[in-house]
């Protein structure tokens, strides 16, 4: 079996995703080293990622490595994904997903519901900002970088009240101890790709994608590619306040899709769900219709107030 090299960000979950894939290629019989490499949002760490606004800061350097074919496949977040990807790469899988959901973490409370009025809480995601001022408007929402880790640290040393992460992050580090409430899709709709691996390689490398494809998982594709779909309709990056939560119905072939835009201050929150049995066709139709409920108007907003995803 061929010597497989993945690229991968240095953050704890980054080599976590990288180290379990690298364990299941491993149990076909590859030899797997993993390769780290700093990215541009790796080095920016004292900046809200909502006002960096650089399209693919997570990914961009590992994507050169590829280019320059010092590894063969990159293992990313795929919400940390551009929804169209640069000339020369594609997705070869989407391995099963962990819970696509957002945390709700608290050193001291059990709930969004339970927080003190004007109670402090992290986030850097104008998605979660958006929603979670919609919900309590009388939340301080302060704005929280750095890995997983750091970001428990400062909620274990009293700087916020909670604060809010991925639900899979959380559970891929086994960092559950402080873990209140897993919010429901209604109440605050996730990032589009949340939960999910992306598995990147040079396109055209049919070699490379012929030994990954066993990993594809056609829920996870599925559900990602329509609620990417939603995202790249409204024109939005993974730091802009839009979400888009898909799920495969009880028939194992329709899709539900819910998608959400929102102002960072809560005070217009647009949602719109439909089904669907095209993952691409749904996202764009679910993505237009926001768009033309006022989504243009709340997106147009953000970017000229100097927050973008471009």
């Amino acid at each position: 079996m061929p010597h497989l090299r993945i690229g991968s960000r240095g953050s704890k979950l980054a080599l976590w995703q990288s180290n379990h894939m690298a364990a299941v290629l491993r149990a076909q019989g590859h030899t797997v080293d993993i390769q780290i490499i700093q990215t541009t949002g790796d080095k920016i760490t004292d900046v809200a990622l909502a006002m960096v606004g650089t399209k693919g800061m997570f990914t961009k350097e590992i994507e050169e490595a590829l280019a320059a074919g010092q590894v063969d496949l990159a293992v990313h977040s795929l919400k940390d994904l551009p929804t169209e990807l640069p000339p020369g790469f594609e997705i070869a899988a989407v391995p099963k997903r962990e819970s696509p959901l957002d945390a709700f973490l608290s050193a001291n409370f059990a709930s969004i519901d339970a927080l003190p009025q004007g109670a402090r809480v992290g986030t850097s995601s104008l998605r979660r900002q958006a929603q979670l001022k919609a919900l309590r408007p009388d939340l301080d929402v302060y704005p929280l970088r750095g890995n997983v880790d750091t970001r428990l640290r400062k909620l274990e040393a009293g700087e916020y009240a909670a604060i809010i992460l991925a639900v899979a992050g959380v559970n891929r580090l086994g960092l559950t101890q402080l873990l209140r409430q897993i919010i429901p899709a209604d109440a605050m709709c996730p990032a589009a790709g949340q939960g999910a691996l992306g598995i990147e390689i040079r396109q055209g490398d049919a070699a490379t994608g012929q030994q990954l494809a066993f990993l594809d998982d056609p829920a996870a594709r599925a559900t990602t590619t329509c609620e990417r779909a939603l995202l790249n309709a409204m024109g939005g990056g993974c730091q802009v306040p839009i979400g888009a939560f898909a799920e495969v119905g009880p028939d194992g072939k329709t899709l539900h899709l819910q998608g959400v835009v929102a102002h960072p201050d809560g005070t217009k929150v647009l949602r719109e769900s439909q089904v669907g049995s095209d993952p691409v066709q749904l996202g764009q139709v679910v993505g237009q219709a926001l768009l033309k409920r006022g989504g243009s108007a709340i997106l147009e907003a953000v970017y000229s107030a100097g927050i973008s995803s471009k």
